[in-house]
C-alpha cells in the first residue's frame, strides 16, 4: 500500500512494484489521478485497487488498512509517503502552518506505520514497513526548515521502530531522497504564493537532482533485500556524514549555493 500514490515517487513506486508483480493499493485525495494509474497498471497485467485517503483526518489510518485488507487480504508492505512542503522562513511561518505540516508528514505516517505494525503483530505475520523522509532529514535548507523537521523526526521513529520489531521479523525502512524532477516544488512555492524561485530542483546542482524512478528502482531493492535507510545518492549521503562532523561546511556550501544563484 503506498500513499500519496496520485503524483511524484508515490505513482512512480507503484509502478515499480507492479512491474515486479505486486498488487499495490493507491491511497491519495486526487481520485482521478489514482484511478488513471491503477488502469495503466491493469494494463500491463498488475493488480491495483484505489482508495480516497485525507491523511490529515485523525484515525483515517485505520479506514485506510480496513479498506485495503478488505480489497486484497493482508497487507505486506506499508509505504507512508504522503506529505507537503512549504517554501518559507521559520520566522515568517506561522504555529497553525508549523502544526498542520507535521500533522501530515509527520504523525499521520507515524500512525500509518505503527497502526500496521501492530496488526502485523497480532497475526504474527512478517513485513516491511517504509517512510519517506529526505535528505533534508539529516541537514536543512534555507526556506524549509519545518519541512526538514518533519523529514527528521519521521527517520528517528523509523530508527526506533526497526529496532523495536526486528526480533518479529517486520523490516522498517526510512527513504532519503534528493531533489526529483516532481511537483514538489512547485506546489511549496504555490502555497507560499510564490513564482519558481532558487528552491527549484532546476536550479540545484545536477548532482542532486534526479527523477522519481530513481527513487523507485531504489525502493524495489530494499524490498528485496531490506535495509535501514534508502540513498538514492552516495554524494548526498556522504554530505550528510561530513556536515554532521563539520557544522562550518553545512554552512559554507549553502552559503555558495545562495550567493552563485
Amino acid at each position: 500500500m503506498i500513499t500519496g500514490a496520485s503524483s511524484g515517487i508515490g505513482a512512480a513506486t507503484a509502478r515499480a512494484v507492479a512491474r515486479q508483480g505486486m498488487s499495490v493499493v493507491l491511497a491519495a485525495r486526487r481520485l482521478d489521478r489514482l484511478h488513471s494509474l491503477a488502469s495503466e497498471i491493469r494494463a500491463m497485467g498488475g493488480k491495483a485497487s484505489v482508495v480516497a485517503h485525507d491523511c490529515a483526518v485523525p484515525g483515517s489510518e485505520v479506514a485506510l488498512l480496513d479498506a485495503a485488507e478488505r480489497e486484497f487480504g493482508a497487507l505486506d508492505v506499508v509505504f507512508a509517503n504522503a506529505g507537503y512542503g512549504l517554501d518559507r522562513p521559520m520566522h515568517l511561518l506561522g504555529g497553525s502552518d508549523l502544526r498542520a505540516m507535521f500533522e501530515v508528514n509527520f504523525f499521520a505516517g507515524c500512525d500509518l506505520l505503527t497502526e500496521s505494525a501492530r496488526r502485523l503483530l497480532a497475526a504474527k505475520r512478517t513485513g516491511h514497513l517504509l517512510m519517506c523522509s529526505s535528505c533534508v532529514g539529516r541537514y536543512a535548507l534555507p526556506g524549509y526548515g519545518a519541512y526538514a523537521a518533519t523529514k527528521a523526526a519521521q527517520t528517528m521513529v523509523c530508527q526506533s521502530m526497526r529496532f523495536e520489531l526486528k526480533t518479529a521479523g517486520i523490516a522498517v525502512s526510512s527513504v532519503h531522497p534528493i531533489a526529483t524532477t516532481t511537483e514538489f516544488f512547485e506546489q511549496c512555492q504555490r502555497r507560499a504564493g510564490l513564482e519558481k524561485e532558487a528552491s527549484h530542483p532546476e536550479h540545484a546542482p545536477k548532482m542532486f537532482v534526479q527523477p522519481a524512478e530513481r527513487v523507485a528502482e531504489a525502493i524495489v531493492a530494499c524490498l528485496k533485500r531490506p535495509r535501514a535507510e534508502v540513498w538514492t545518492s552516495w554524494s548526498a549521503r556522504l554530505a550528510g556524514a561530513v556536515f554532521a562532523l563539520s557544522p562550518w561546511l553545512h554552512w559554507r556550501a549553502i552559503r555558495s549555493m545562495i550567493h552563485r544563484d
